[in-house]
């Protein structure tokens, strides 16, 4: 049975930071001028369906063009965006043909009468969507966050009709991703949905997460967000950033590994869905709670959904992102 909890108005902070010395601040007139990026371009359109189009974007930021997949509307007026991340296979279970979310789901169908843009990008296996420190020797030169939030908004927008509203949802690596992008820039979106994601890196065993989620893929995270004293860590912490999630609509939901209705439906599968899911989903949930008290502590409501069932896989994502959807309308003013 679901429980689901709005976040109570909360104690005092308990997480404290302090900090002494002085910080050098150059004059701006003796600064030399910003370097100003070639914006991104679309070298080509692909029309799946009136409503499904597939964009290929030249990145200038990571040299390499970029698959996005876009659901919209056949006609209409203006519109606002929801930016969808996957998880850690980032397209490879389609080889890359598309967005897990349209492989694995009815997103498709689901969206199809609604009045929103919905951008999917394929790829950024092992990514975590955001700006690597250093290249990598397995995936190159990832610099997806600004991909994702300088490269692309403006081509979405003018390609099909966006009116600067946006927000952001991921599952499991893309919720973190995601959550990263709102704290991160905070002006560019109003909400925020994440399913089954770790949205902490303050704990060694959060970290330890996010190691060997890259590892699994082949990837360093040392060259993602330094050794562990790296500030990046921080920097890129949706729970000691969360300050910057203050007046964004916040759906946040998880299961607790164990067996439930999908697995049942699947027969064959059930050990080794279990075996591999369930770990992966008891973690999200903790994480869960970290983020659940930090919000609390800091007194910004949000919603939190914890099942007493559910694997780390895509039938309960599907279904959670229904169940979210009349809170992302709202925020996208639909």
């Amino acid at each position: 049975m679901r429980r689901r909890s709005i976040i109570a108005v909360g104690a005092a902070l308990a997480l404290s930071f302090s900090g002494a010395g002085t910080i050098a601040v150059a004059d701006p007139a003796d600064a030399p001028p910003a370097p100003v990026s070639a914006p991104a371009t679309i070298e080509r359109t692909e029309t799946i369906t009136d409503t499904r189009t597939a964009l290929f974007v030249y990145s200038p930021a990571m040299n390499q063009t970029v698959q996005v997949q876009v659901l919209h509307p056949a006609s209409g007026g203006s519109r606002p965006t929801l930016y969808m991340l996957d998880g850690v296979g980032a397209g490879e279970e389609s080889n890359f043909a598309e967005s897990t979310w349209t492989f694995k789901t009815d997103l498709v169908d689901f969206m199809s009468d609604k009045d929103v843009n919905v951008v999917l990008p394929v790829g950024g296996t092992g990514s975590y969507y955001t700006d690597w420190l250093n290249p990598d020797p397995k995936f190159g030169s990832y610099k997806w966050e600004t991909f994702l939030t300088d490269e692309l908004p403006p081509l979405i927008d003018k390609e099909f009709r966006g009116n600067g509203v946006n927000s952001v949802a991921g599952v499991s690596m893309g919720a973190m991703g995601a959550a990263n992008l709102v704290t991160r820039h905070p002006h560019l979106y109003r909400g925020l949905s994440a399913f089954s994601g770790c949205l902490d890196n303050s704990e060694p065993s959060s970290r330890d997460s996010v190691r060997g989620t890259v590892a699994f893929k082949g990837g360093d995270v040392v060259n993602m967000w330094g050794a562990d004293s790296h500030p990046a860590w921080n920097d890129h912490n949706p729970t000691v950033n969360a300050e910057a999630l203050r007046g964004k609509q916040i759906y946040i939901s998880t299961g607790n590994g164990l067996p439930g209705p999908h697995e049942r439906a699947r027969g064959g599968d059930l050990a080794s869905t279990i075996a591999v899911g369930g770990p992966l989903e008891a973690a999200a949930n903790l994480c869960t709670r970290t983020f659940e008290n930090r919000l609390g502590q800091l007194r910004i409501p949000a919603t939190f959904v914890y099942h007493d069932y559910g694997t780390h896989s895509w039938p309960y994502w599907e279904d959670e992102f229904k169940a979210a959807w009349p809170q992302i309308a709202s925020a996208l003013g639909r």
